[in-house]
């Protein structure tokens, strides 16, 4: 069995977190490769954490090194970049397609992107549609395989307290039984299931490009 190496962008947000530890659980992966802004502690034989300026290529190529498997969940807030949409665009779709782009180069084989129900290139909606131009930039790329992960409303607990949100996923988890047929896709999912939707799917090997939104993550966890 080739174990293999994984890279990790977005380690400290929701569902990232929960990557980590599902990677750094499971047998295929002997090794996972953290890319972050600031220092962590992460005390585990197979973790490899490695402090990244993302505004440098050339930084963010050496600590890439190689590997087989990109996991992409970064992502920032409009509280964040203080409602700058240009810094928005830098951390949300510069950073996956530089990262993706220079995977390929690097030899890894399969990435897999955190996205958004929703998303479209042509959305009216400034979020959605960004995350619809980094998936079609994305799926452009010629990795074997590319994984793209459309969560609704996340559930779990996170380090930053949002207030938007936190009331957006009470009013979800209290009517989703009402979400049926192609209204399921808007079901509120917790991080950790997206995060081992994301493993599974990694572990699947299979080519192409894949899409998966509620039914489709919880079928690979299932």
């Amino acid at each position: 069995m080739h174990r293999k190496t994984a890279v990790v962008l977005g380690a400290t947000g929701l569902i990232g977190r929960q990557l980590v530890q599902e990677l750094l659980e499971n047998e295929y992966f002997s090794k996972v490769r953290i890319l972050v802004r600031k220092p962590i502690t992460l005390n585990h034989p197979k973790a490899e954490v490695q402090v990244v300026n993302f505004n440098d290529e050339k930084d963010i190529a050496a600590k890439i090194d190689i590997g087989d498997v990109i996991f992409c969940s970064i992502g920032t807030t409009r509280k964040k970049v203080k409602g700058n949409k240009t810094e928005y665009r830098k951390v949300d779709y510069d950073i996956p397609i530089i990262t993706a782009r220079l995977g390929v180069q690097h030899g890894f084989n399969q990435f897999l992107l955190v996205s958004a129900i929703g998303a479209n290139p042509l959305a009216a909606n400034f979020y959605l549609q960004l995350k619809g131009c980094i998936e079609e930039d994305v799926t452009a790329f010629p990795f074997e395989s590319i994984h793209i992960f459309r969560p609704s409303v996340l559930m779990g607990k996170r380090d930053e307290f949002r207030l938007g949100e936190k009331v957006g996923t009470g009013i979800m988890k209290a009517f989703s039984f009402l979400l049926l047929g192609g209204w399921r896709k808007y079901k509120p999912i917790s991080g950790s299931d997206v995060a081992k939707a994301m493993v599974a799917a990694a572990n699947k090997e299979v080519a192409g490009v894949h899409m998966y939104e509620y039914d489709e993550m919880q079928e690979l966890i299932s």
